[in-house]
């Protein structure tokens, strides 16, 4: 079977002000019904949350909803076994669907005062912190890439993005941050 940590690499990326890529990480797509969401808390230690577009995290883990039985699940790359055998045996014998996602994306941070700005470039949604506050998260467009977007702090983002994807949205977010002042 070949190495999947060699997968997880990060793609080469643009650089540019406000834009970073994240360390790797474990994930998860978790669908299933209240019951599952429940098992689920008790395996990842953090209310996985109930509430549409909404994040909750606990330490080096969090639990993104994506719509009303699917969640993105986050932790970090040392704990990705110890968290899928505890997610495992939380849900034996339940209904769900856990796959890991591990290889197909990786996360960039936007931050900076001029984040909602330079995201605003290519996502139609409004960023403000009145209507996108700290916590809340979605599936949304960046230009031509699908990516989830989480608002993590007032001047931060993380946008999680398809590894195929990363360079055209690093790039495009650099071209972008050309233009802001």
């Amino acid at each position: 079977m070949p190495d999947l940590r060699l997968a997880r690499r990060p793609p080469l990326l643009a650089t540019s002000a406000g834009v970073r890529p994240l360390p790797a990480a474990a994930r998860w797509i978790l669908r299933g019904g209240p019951e599952i969401r429940a098992a689920a808390e008790g395996a990842l230690g953090l209310a996985v949350p109930a509430a549409a577009c909404r994040a909750a995290v606990q330490a080096e883990s969090a639990a993104l909803w994506l719509g009303p039985d699917e969640w993105l699940l986050i932790a970090s790359e040392q704990r990705a076994d110890e968290t899928a055998a505890a997610l495992r045996a939380a849900l034996q014998g339940l209904k769900h669907s856990l796959v890991d996602v591990s290889h197909r994306q990786v996360a960039l941070e936007v931050s900076g005062r001029d984040a909602p700005a330079l995201l605003a470039a290519g996502c139609p949604l409004d960023l403000d912190a009145g209507s996108f506050p700290v916590g809340m998260c979605t599936r949304t467009m960046l230009a031509k890439a699908e990516i989830v977007l989480w608002r993590t702090r007032a001047e931060g983002f993380r946008i999680e993005v398809w590894r195929s994807f990363a360079p055209y949205v690093s790039a495009f977010l650099g071209e972008a941050a050309r233009g802001l002042p």
